[in-house]
């Protein structure tokens, strides 16, 4: 086999090209390798030579003629032997193939072992070959001979690496990056070990700061632990700090919080640590060290989700993912494929998508029976076939069109996709035997104020509807906020934007949103589907929501810039069908809770059934001919939806108070 940009031609006498130094295949001769070790073994001996003299010098206080003949003949006599049996135990234990440049404490061990051996074997050589006279050499030589053979080969083993260490300080002090480092346990020993080790590192950490009492004052690697977190501000101001590393993997979400919002106070540079796994496994590295993610900054904890229901409800199922290639979706389908189903299903319209998350899952999970497929949700035919075809026990239905301002553009493209993808594609489920159905919803449902929000609201009115007319499947929703990281984020675009310099744009000072992971979101779905009885709408309680202003000034501060001089903050305006806060309930649903006490249940709103399903006829006539005045439609089923106009008029009201207000103060 060849390899590309390798020429393994033979010449004519047989020899691959560029290998005629080295035809019988023996490793080229190192000449600097061989002067260096050479040099170390003559170091070596002179070590030795030294050692045994100074050995009984020491023991007659450096007074050469006060020694007896008895004593210094047997030493010097049995010294030849004494030098090769040493080389050979330090061969034995590579002290000449070591590279001292990098030593660690396992060549320092080795070092001590092989001298104290050396030691052990003189002894026992001076026992044996004593003087006429039967007198034995003093007990205190043997100690001291290992002693300053030891202090001989640590000097010369590791004094190279001090040195290396002390220039790398010295090339570095121009052009060094000034850290501190919060966490003084084992994480940050790794860390700071390594930043100080590197020859590569331009890190210079100037101070550890930690919030047990009984470390301050204390050092870490020679580094000093100079206070707790009330120090973070006052000492990145005094040691004149450019990078701050939060080496606490364990640490409580509610506290890296507090922590993080102290930090951006200094306007220094954030990264952290991935999470405690890293640690166990043994991973903890400068690369493994990240950005700070906008989760850190939420102030709360995963949600936890009941792992073993979830395996048993979806273990040894077939499984169906509509939109398996989005966000949503290729999580779903990541967290399904390792709870061992029978058979996944990724459905999706989007080709790119359902190949990454094939290729991916082939890749982690080689045995899976997996299945995708190009399919829209909007063809009647094509979800029948599908269904029929399959039979799947469980289905995820996560294929929706998202973006709120595309789809104030497009209104009639989200009724086809999301409404009427959904009646089609929960019909073709429950035609097939489908045991649950779990419908993907949003925030954006409540009191929606645009085409998108209104549109999942209707689905919500769908799967409840479909869940009175088929009792033999469970249609449930689920219902959570905006997504991290998710397309369309607003996550990704505050980083980019960062990065080319700024502006950030946030729509509005005021804006506020709940945010999860996408694990969590996923999780929450897996679990709702495990507690699914029919019909219910399931939501996370997602903790206390964030004002985009905050997350923007707060990214901005921890990447090590500051607001307003190096990034500055753009508003643009409420964009259509956009609101300044999300709701997670309707008014009249009211909240239950699950085993689970961060899932809730809505309680279902009653729905006039009749005219329900004949306004879904007419929204569907209205779609197909693309009629302008869809959200007329839209309006007539769910009342709680607010037009464009009638925001208007909403947002003329309050200027109007606005300047009633005014003029009465003045």
């Amino acid at each position: 086999m060849t390899l590309i940009g390798k020429d393994n031609k033979k010449k004519p006498g047989g020899a691959p090209e560029g290998n005629n130094n080295n035809k019988k295949g023996k490793k080229p001769f190192n000449v600097k390798l061989f002067w260096r070790r050479t040099a170390l073994i003559i170091y070596d001996i002179i070590s030795i030579f030294l050692s045994s003299f100074l050995a009984i010098l020491v023991r007659y206080n450096f007074n050469y003629d006060a020694i007896p003949y008895y004593f210094i003949n047997p030493i010097r006599n049995l010294l030849p032997v004494t030098i090769l049996i040493t080389l050979a135990i330090f061969y034995f234990f590579h002290m000449y193939h070591s590279l001292w440049a990098y030593a660690g404490e396992q060549e320092l061990q080795n070092l001590v072992i092989a001298c104290v051996l050396s030691g052990i074997v003189d002894g026992l050589l001076l026992q044996i070959y004593r003087s006429e006279e039967k007198q034995p050499v003093p007990q205190s030589y043997y100690f001291l001979y290992i002693f300053f053979l030891i202090a001989f080969e640590f000097a010369s083993r590791f004094s190279y690496r001090f040195l290396r260490s002390q220039k790398h300080k010295r090339e570095n002090r121009s052009n060094n990056t000034a850290v501190m480092v919060i966490g003084a346990g084992e994480a940050a020993n790794i860390i700071i070990k390594e930043i100080i080790g590197s020859h590569f590192s331009t890190m210079v950490i100037r101070c550890v700061i930690d919030d047990d009492k009984a470390k301050w004052g204390r050092y870490i690697q020679g580094i000093k632990i100079v206070g707790g977190r009330d120090k973070i501000v006052e000492c990145a101001e005094l040691y004149d700090i450019d990078e701050i590393i939060v080496a606490m993997p364990s640490i409580p979400r509610s506290q890296m919080k507090d922590i993080l919002a102290l930090c951006s106070k200094t306007g220094c540079k954030v990264r952290t640590l991935p999470g405690m796994y890293q640690l166990v496994n043994g991973e903890v590295s400068v690369s493994k060290l990240r950005d700070v993610e906008v989760d850190d900054l939420l102030g709360r904890e995963p949600v936890k989700v009941d792992i073993d229901s979830i395996i048993g409800y979806v273990q040894n199922k077939v499984v169906l993912v509509t939109g398996g290639g989005g966000s949503i979706g290729s999580e779903l389908c990541r967290q399904i494929a390792s709870h061992h189903p029978k058979q996944l299903i990724i459905v999706d319209i989007y080709e790119n998508n359902a190949y990454d998350i094939q290729q991916e899952l082939k890749i982690t999970h080689p045995e899976l029976n997996l299945v995708v497929l190009i399919a829209s949700v909007r063809n009647t035919n094509r979800m029948n076939w599908i269904f029929s075809h399959y039979k799947p026990d469980i289905v995820y239905h996560a294929a929706a069109h998202k973006h709120v301002p595309l789809m104030e553009d497009s209104p009639c493209e989200a009724i086809k996709n999301n409404v009427f993808g959904t009646l089609k594609t929960a019909r073709a489920a429950a035609d097939n035997g489908t045991k649950v159905f779990v419908m993907i919803s949003t925030d954006k449902a409540v009191n929606p104020t645009n085409i998108m929000g209104a549109s999942k609201r209707i689905c919500e009115m769908i799967i409840q509807t479909m869940d009175r007319h088929y009792p033999d499947t469970k249609f449930v929703a689920v219902r959570f906020g905006n997504v991290l990281g998710s397309n369309g984020s607003v996550i990704p675009l505050f980083r980019k934007q960062i990065a080319a310099g700024g502006p950030v744009t946030v729509t509005d000072p005021n804006i506020i949103r709940y945010f999860m992971t996408i694990p969590e979101a996923v999780s929450l779905v897996l679990q709702a589907g495990a507690y699914a009885k029919g019909g219910e709408i399931f939501v996370l309680d997602m903790g206390e929501p964030v004002k985009i202003l905050d997350l923007a000034e707060n990214l901005i501060r921890l990447s090590g810039y500051r607001v307003g001089e190096d990034i500055e903050i753009k508003f643009t305006g409420l964009r259509p069908g956009e609101k300044l806060y999300e709701e997670m309930l309707m008014k009249e649903e009211g909240m239950k809770e699950t085993a689970n006490k961060q899932i809730h249940i809505g309680r279902p709103i009653e729905i006039n059934e009749p005219q329900f399903l004949h306004d879904l006829e007419e929204l569907k006539t209205a779609a197909e001919n693309e009629d302008q005045h869809i959200r007329d439609y839209v309006k007539k089923i769910v009342p709680t939806f607010v037009t464009p106009e009638e925001r208007l008029k909403e947002q003329e009201k309050e200027r109007e108070k606005e300047k009633t207000i005014k003029s009465r103060k003045l």
